[in-house]
C-alpha cells in the first residue's frame, strides 16, 4: 500500500497518527485499522506474539489475507501498530502534585501496560518507536511529572528514559521468572554451590551465599516475593539520585 500522505513518514507511523486514511473502495470496506490491530492484539494476548500472522488475523476477522494488505502493508507494520495500541492507556490520568510521587505513579502506569501485554517486550525499540503516539504521550506525562524539578530538558528526557528502562527490565525479569516456574536448585544443590563459592575466591558474595541469599532453592520458593522489592528499590535509587542532583545544584 503506497504512502499517500506526502509526509515522508513510515506508513505505520502515518497510520498511528491518523494521517494515512483507510482505503475507501474495494470489497474489504468493513475493515478498519483499529479492527485489524485489535484482532492481532487479541491473538498475541492469548497465544503470544509468534502466533500473530497476517493469515491468522485475517481469519479471525473473516476476511482474506489480501484484504488486510490493503490496510497494513506488512506484518512488521502491524506489529508496530499493535505495540502502539497495547501501550496506550485509555484511563484518565491525574498525577500527584509532588514530583517524587508523580514519578512513581508514572512508572507504575508504564509497568501496568507492559504487564498487561508482556509480548510487547519482544518488539525492538528504536528511534521511530519513540515517535509513536503512545510513546509520545508517555514521554509527555513523564515530563509533566518532572516539571517542578530544576533540570535541563535533555536531562529530564534522560531521566524518564532511565526510569522506563528500569520498569521494562523488571517486567521482563518478572516474566522470565514466571516462565521458569519453581526454582531448579534443590537444597542439596544450593549447599554444593555454597561449598564452591568460597570466601577466598569470592570474598564479597560468599558471606551472602552462606546466609542463604543470592540462590533461591525450592525450599525457599513459597517465601519468594517476585521482583516487587527490587522494582521499588531501583525506583528509590533513581528518585534519590534526582533529588541529590537537584540539591547539589541548588547550593
Amino acid at each position: 500500500m503506497a504512502d499517500t500522505t506526502g509526509t515522508d513518514l513510515p506508513q505505520y507511523l502515518a497510520i498511528a497518527w491518523g494521517v494515512q486514511e483507510a482505503p475507501q473502495r474495494g470489497p474489504a470496506r468493513g475493515l478498519t485499522h483499529d479492527r485489524i490491530v485489535a484482532a492481532a492484539i487479541e491473538i498475541a494476548d492469548a497465544e503470544g506474539l509468534g502466533a500473530v500472522t497476517m493469515q491468522a488475523v485475517a481469519k479471525s476477522l473473516d476476511f482474506t489475507t489480501m484484504s488486510l494488505y490493503r490496510y497494513v502493508s506488512s506484518k512488521d507494520d502491524l506489529v508496530r501498530l499493535m505495540q502502539n495500541a497495547a501501550l496506550t492507556s485509555t484511563e484518565p490520568i491525574e498525577l500527584p502534585g509532588d514530583w517524587r510521587a508523580a514519578l512513581r505513579a508514572w512508572a507504575g502506569l508504564i509497568r501496568d501496560v507492559y504487564r498487561a501485554h508482556p509480548w510487547v517486550l519482544e518488539i525492538p525499540r528504536g528511534q521511530l518507536s519513540v515517535l509513536m503516539p503512545a510513546s509520545v504521550r508517555a514521554a509527555d506525562l513523564g515530563l509533566a511529572a518532572l516539571s517542578d524539578l530544576d533540570l535541563a530538558d535533555d536531562e529530564k528526557i534522560a531521566a524518564i528514559l532511565l526510569i522506563s528502562q528500569h520498569v521494562i527490565s523488571m517486567v521482563d525479569l518478572e516474566r522470565s521468572l514466571a516462565a521458569e516456574g519453581t526454582p531448579a536448585i534443590t537444597p542439596r544443590g544450593a549447599e554444593a554451590l555454597r561449598e564452591a563459592i568460597t570466601p577466598d575466591r569470592f570474598p564479597h558474595l560468599a558471606p551472602i551465599m552462606a546466609a542463604g541469599g543470592y540462590v533461591v532453592s525450592d525450599e525457599q520458593a513459597p517465601e519468594a516475593e517476585g521482583v516487587d522489592a527490587e522494582y521499588e528499590f531501583g525506583l528509590d535509587l533513581l528518585i534519590a539520585g534526582l533529588e541529590s542532583l537537584e540539591h547539589r545544584r541548588a547550593k
